[in-house]
């Protein structure tokens, strides 16, 4: 009797619970949770040994102006931080919202912008809120006016990418189109974040928490996609409408 229970409770949550969405928002919660810790550990101070050490580590000894590496890696530096900048971000979003728009998909070109704006929103109000001056340990190479905590670039550049990495997948049926169209919205995620470190613009953890905050502003914004997608809002995940 308690075995025949056990296969009907499992046929239900089966039927009425999707493994993914739960993989999703367990990932969003733990995002969220870590995200919270680190900011507090940062307000409290106990981060400033660890952010100084590796903002030092990537100085040339004695030469706290000069970057470790060659020159063409510094230039390389900017050229990555310039992929989180807003007027990349800002017109890779406005591409790919008319493009949706031309394919007369409304709502995911609406979905892009109010996911990309959220995004915007959240990491002006966490700038106001905790206000962390900028390293001043090594010189900047790149102009900066807002606060340090969290890293605007790398928040940025993962809400945006990552939003779009997942609305673009969605259309793939192919399971290696979708992983290799995610992996290039991690890597820039990740190429940006690493960059403004290096440029001597964010502390550390200023990089650790845009990354965490953008991911899980993306995650959140996934889960509502998928829901908007069950309702027949916006498209299906191609894999999903394949007979």
């Amino acid at each position: 009797m308690k075995t025949a229970r056990l296969s009907t409770l499992v046929r239900w949550i089966r039927r009425h619970i999707e493994l993914s969405s739960v993989i999703l928002l367990g990932l969003a919660v733990a995002t969220i949770w870590t995200l919270a810790e680190l900011s507090d550990e940062v307000v409290e101070g106990s981060t400033s040994d660890l952010d100084r050490d590796i903002l030092l580590l990537l100085r040339t000894p004695g030469d706290l102006s000069d970057p470790i590496g060659p020159f063409w890696l510094e230039e390389m530096g900017r050229d990555f931080t310039a992929l989180g900048g807003v007027a990349v971000l800002a017109l890779t979003t406005l591409f790919v919202s008319v493009f949706f728009m031309l394919w007369r998909q409304w709502a995911s070109a609406l979905y892009i912008l109010v996911a990309v704006g959220g995004g915007i929103v959240i990491s002006s109000l966490a700038k106001e809120f905790f206000d962390r001056p900028r390293p001043d340990l090594v010189p900047h190479g790149s102009l900066v006016h807002t606060a340090s905590f969290p890293s605007g670039h790398s928040m940025m550049a993962a809400v945006t990418y990552l939003s779009l990495g997942v609305l673009i997948a969605r259309l793939q049926p192919r399971l290696f189109l979708k992983v290799y169209i995610l992996a290039i919205a991690v890597f820039l995620t990740l190429l940006v974040g690493m960059s403004r470190v290096y440029m001597g613009v964010h502390w550390p953890t200023d990089v650790a928490a845009g990354w965490l905050a953008g991911a899980a502003w993306a995650l959140v914004c996934l889960i509502v996609a998928r829901s908007l997608a069950d309702r027949g809002h916006i498209e299906q995940d191609a894999s999903e409408e394949a007979p």
